[in-house]
């Protein structure tokens, strides 16, 4: 029989109703999961359970964080078969892509799922959730970083979230389902992560200065011109379509040129969810190429974030980055 690590971070799953507003409660969800008999079922995986302290809402999840949960699992690798990561919902697909890149050479499933309402509700999703994510770790057919959520199991570095109060949270708009949940688990197996000859390490990620813009419609290049150039290592810009930008009166290719010469990597993504950047398609995307800046492809916003602190962390030289940042791996983007 197959052992499981669960590790609580906090999110809504856990929490309770208080005057201000739902909060992490440890003491309940604990006990609540402790007492679920469906958890005691002959066809469940034995487990363990590891909370966090302090839970936290996801909002307040970051690089200290996506760091301890890379140890935990780093540490505890050999003693389970798989993992189920029980995380808030808003930041989980940041987290999700985090550990996708931090746990190099994975060959056990880690499931990071939660629910919309919390345990203590009546009606809430997290206990399918946790079940089938236990389920499905225990079987230990997917050996990557996966997101499973109201019935469908996405690769982690894939999924964004897209909806706030719907029960199907996330969605993986550029790469198919790995598994689908119904009476049956329905496995995707030809979108599984192909295994690579390469033995587990844990890469913990370095506090590297990374950012994010997000490009609107009468966007002011020259207000970010210090932070491009002086503050930043890495920063993901959201363009329209495949890779456009607006006019920027001559100030955004000077700019990141000079970005460039400093060693900042800029790496275009898109904001449609479903889109490949094709900096050569329109003039208005060939420019940023010519002034150095990467396409994204296919990635989400949340990978080429993970992404970029992966790869300084693991890596000083720029022209290096560079060059991986436009390769594939960990099933984060299409190369094809």
């Amino acid at each position: 029989m197959s052992k499981i690590l669960i590790i609580h971070t906090g999110g809504t799953i856990g929490m309770t109703k208080t005057p201000e507003g739902y909060k992490p409660d440890g003491t309940y969800f604990k006990d609540a999961v402790f007492h679920m008999d469906s958890l005691k079922a002959e066809k469940m995986p034995e487990w363990d359970f590891l909370e966090l302290d302090p839970l936290l809402d996801s909002s307040r999840m970051g690089l200290k964080e996506w760091n301890r949960i890379g140890r935990l699992i780093a540490d505890h690798y050999t003693s389970y078969d798989g993992f189920v990561i029980l995380h808030g919902t808003d930041t989980m697909a940041y987290s999700a892509s985090a550990l996708s890149f931090m746990l190099k050479g994975l060959k056990k499933p880690v499931i990071l799922t939660g629910s919309q309402i919390p345990l203590c509700e009546v009606r809430s999703d997290g206990r399918d959730n946790l079940i089938t994510s236990m389920l499905i770790a225990g079987e230990g057919r997917v050996k990557e970083v996966c997101i499973y959520f109201g019935g469908l199991l996405l690769r982690g570095n894939r999924a964004s979230k897209y909806s706030a109060t719907g029960m199907q949270a996330f969605e993986s708009p550029n790469y198919p389902i790995l598994a689908k949940a119904g009476i049956y688990v329905q496995y995707n197996e030809s979108a599984f992560l192909k295994e690579r000859d390469e033995d587990f390490e844990f890469v913990a990620f370095k506090d590297v200065p990374i950012g994010m813009i997000k490009i609107f419609p009468g966007f002011r290049f020259e207000l970010f011109e210090s932070l491009l150039t002086e503050k930043l290592k890495g920063i993901v810009v959201e363009t329209f379509g495949s890779g456009n930008i607006p006019d920027d009166n001559g100030v955004l290719i000077p700019m990141l040129r000079k970005a460039k010469e400093k060693g900042v990597i800029f790496v275009v993504c898109s904001q449609c969810p479903q889109a490949t950047v094709d900096m050569d398609a329109y003039e208005a995307g060939s420019a940023l190429k010519k002034a150095g800046a990467l396409s994204g492809r296919d990635m989400t916003s949340e990978a080429a974030v993970a992404k970029l602190y992966y790869l300084f962390s693991v890596c000083e030289d720029a022209e290096r980055i560079k060059e991986a940042m436009e390769q594939d791996l960990r099933g984060e983007m299409s190369v094809n």
